[in-house]
């Protein structure tokens, strides 16, 4: 991956809409342009949408009970799962809208049945969402297909995360790992971002990420100094949109702020080192010091500590080279707060 690689959540925020849709990944695809130093940064990388089979995800139990809520879409939770739906021509269609903006299209894929879309198109990669990582034959269908694949461990502690690994790797290799807390909107007591460094340190062999449901940016921030190589974060057009994920989105200034903050730490970041910036070469001329005379002295002075101190700006003699100027005649008059350079010295 060249950088982090961010992927705009949609999930249902389309709100059954194929329009709806299609106007959030413009807001992924959408410019950042950072006007202090007018640089062009780089959007965000993809956009992912679910796909579920609900005769394969909810008892009948769930699928008939009373759905009372502001942000219901229909008088049972089966309603309301139904009409959050798109077929697997209308994924087809937003896949190719996606890869028009120069986006990867990840799908989120909730079971075997929903794999049918693969007839129409490949994802760049799956996602199995935290939920799922305890469905182990939907994971080992989903290693069949060869597609690379992410996964979420919200809901699951080491163990289900390596049974999950255990399914996956009989089929390949190429699995991303996201921490994520799987509470909405995630409580900051509970992120618990040092879970990443966790990642890293026993899975090394695999890419590591941060899928985030806190409110606003910092923590996808912040995971991304913490090594964090895969970012997810729900992205909607207007967060007071219907909606149970709409709230706990990011807006289009949201999304600008989050990609335009997270691109700039990657250029931040720079290599394990120290030393003098290009661009703090002018401050450094300013603002340091340089040995300058204390009073008024006289052509042919002898220089003493008691008789200098340093001023700015520093393009004169640092106080580490005062061996250099002690003990040393002046060749003309100097008034009083002069810088002394070495044409000023016999």
């Amino acid at each position: 991956m060249n950088g982090v690689y961010v992927i705009g959540e949609v999930g249902q925020n389309h709100n059954g809409s194929v329009d709806i849709a299609k106007l959030i990944i413009d807001v992924a695809a959408r410019p950042v342009v950072d006007k202090l130093f007018g640089n062009s940064l780089k959007p965000m990388d993809a956009v992912k949408f679910t796909k579920r089979d609900l005769r394969q995800e909810l008892s009948h139990e769930m699928l008939v009970r009373p759905y009372d809520s502001p942000h219901s879409f229909g008088k049972t939770y089966g309603e309301h799962r139904e009409v959050l739906e798109l077929d697997d021509q209308s994924h087809f269609e937003l896949y190719k809208y996606a890869k028009g903006k120069g986006l990867d299209f990840v799908e989120t894929i909730c079971a075997i049945g929903a794999m049918s879309i693969l007839k129409f198109f490949t994802p760049d990669r799956l996602k199995v969402a935290s939920r799922d990582l305890t469905n182990l034959p939907l994971l080992n269908a989903l290693g069949e297909t060869k597609i690379p694949i992410i996964m979420s461990t919200g809901m699951s502690g080491k163990q289900e995360l390596d049974n999950a690994l255990e399914v996956l790797t009989k089929h390949h290799s190429n699995i991303s790992i996201l921490h994520c807390v799987s509470e909405y909107p995630t409580q900051y007591q509970n992120v618990n971002l040092n879970t990443i460094q966790f990642l890293k340190k026993h899975y090394p062999q695999y890419a590591i990420g941060y899928s985030d449901h806190t409110i606003g940016i910092s923590t996808p921030i912040a995971a991304v100094a913490m090594g964090a190589e895969i970012i997810e974060k729900h992205i909607t057009l207007d967060r007071n949109m219907k909606g149970t994920d709409q709230a706990g989105s990011l807006g289009m200034d949201g999304v600008f702020r989050m990609m335009r903050d997270l691109r700039n730490l990657e250029i931040s970041m720079g290599v394990e080192d120290i030393f003098i910036s290009e661009g703090a070469q002018t401050a450094k001329v300013k603002l340091e010091r340089s040995i300058a005379s204390l009073t008024n002295l006289l052509a042919g002075t002898i220089i003493t500590e008691n008789n200098v101190h340093l001023l700015s700006p520093g393009d004169g003699y640092r106080w580490s080279q005062k061996e250099e100027v002690i003990g040393r005649k002046l060749k003309r008059n100097f008034t009083k707060d002069e810088i002394i350079y070495p044409n000023d010295l016999e």
